[in-house]
Order: C-alpha cells, then sequence, then structure tokens
C-alpha cells in the first residue's frame, strides 16, 4: 500500500492518530516539528487517495472520510450495504462489509475476530467482550463513525 520511503511518514501518522503532538513526534525522532507537519500533510494525502481508490475499485459511494484516522464509510453501490475502509498498522488496508454472518461456521472467523479487536486497539476504542465478530463489528464501527462525526 505505502511506499518504503514512506515508512517513516507511516510511524509519524499512526503516532499522530494514537493522540501524539507533533513537538513530540518530532522530539521523539530528532527532526524538526516542520519536517512533521510536511511528513504528515503527505501522509494524509496518500491515505486519502488509497482510501478513495480502494472505494472506487470496489463501487464504494462515500459518506464520510477522515484521512487523519485513516477511515472512510460509505455505501456499496452493488451490495446495497455499509462498507467501511480503514487502515490498520497491523493489517494494513480493509474492507468491511456490514453483514450478518454465520460467524459460527466460518473458516474465518478467528482472523476477523483477531482484525476486530486490534484495529479496536490501534483505534483506542473499548469493546464489550463478545464472541461474534459481526457484533462485535457493528460495536466497533458504530463508535468509530461517532469518533469521525465528531473531528
Amino acid at each position: 500500500m505505502f511506499l518504503p520511503e514512506g515508512e517513516k511518514q507511516f510511524e509519524f501518522w499512526v503516532l499522530r492518530r494514537n493522540g501524539l503532538p507533533n513537538i513530540n513526534i518530532a522530539k521523539q525522532f530528532g527532526i524538526s516539528r516542520q519536517a512533521i507537519s510536511r511528513a504528515l500533510l503527505s501522509m494524509d494525502k496518500r491515505i486519502e487517495e488509497t482510501l478513495l481508490e480502494m472505494a472506487r475499485a470496489n463501487r464504494i459511494e462515500v459518506e464520510k472520510l477522515d484521512p487523519k484516522k485513516g477511515i472512510l464509510f460509505g455505501r456499496s453501490i452493488p451490495f446495497k450495504t455499509s462498507v467501511i475502509i480503514f487502515v490498520s498498522a497491523k493489517h494494513g488496508m480493509q474492507v468491511w462489509y456490514e453483514h450478518e454472518g454465520e460467524c459460527g461456521s466460518c473458516d474465518r472467523y478467528r482472523e476477523c475476530i483477531e482484525l476486530i479487536w486490534d484495529f479496536a486497539e490501534e483505534m483506542q476504542v473499548k469493546l464489550q467482550s463478545a464472541e461474534d465478530p459481526t457484533k462485535l463489528a457493528d460495536e466497533l464501527f458504530g463508535k468509530l463513525k461517532e469518533m469521525v462525526e465528531q473531528a
């Protein structure tokens, strides 16, 4: 998704998304606050472009986009359902369609649970313990939508 020379910029972006002010990021890496600001502006643009490209590729109509959080909310035109596209530091770019899954019989149950819990942790969102990935996803994405709308 991101070019190797952008890895440091992505690291800055993740730190900012986690709430670290630019000045602290600059001190941590021993570079100027202006360099951090430029890197973050560049990263925001790259993330926005990538989210929009994923939306176009998946025929998703954009409703809300927050490049600083790495989240796009939209609606799938072909599937007529809500969709979230998000950037996970651990799992990369993800597209999640709202659906009622048959989670108990799905081969990807563990993968989905791990993805949801990991992304909730990245976004510093507390979730109620549940074994159903569909319910967890609904809770997580509902809380994220509130965060994006408040931004």
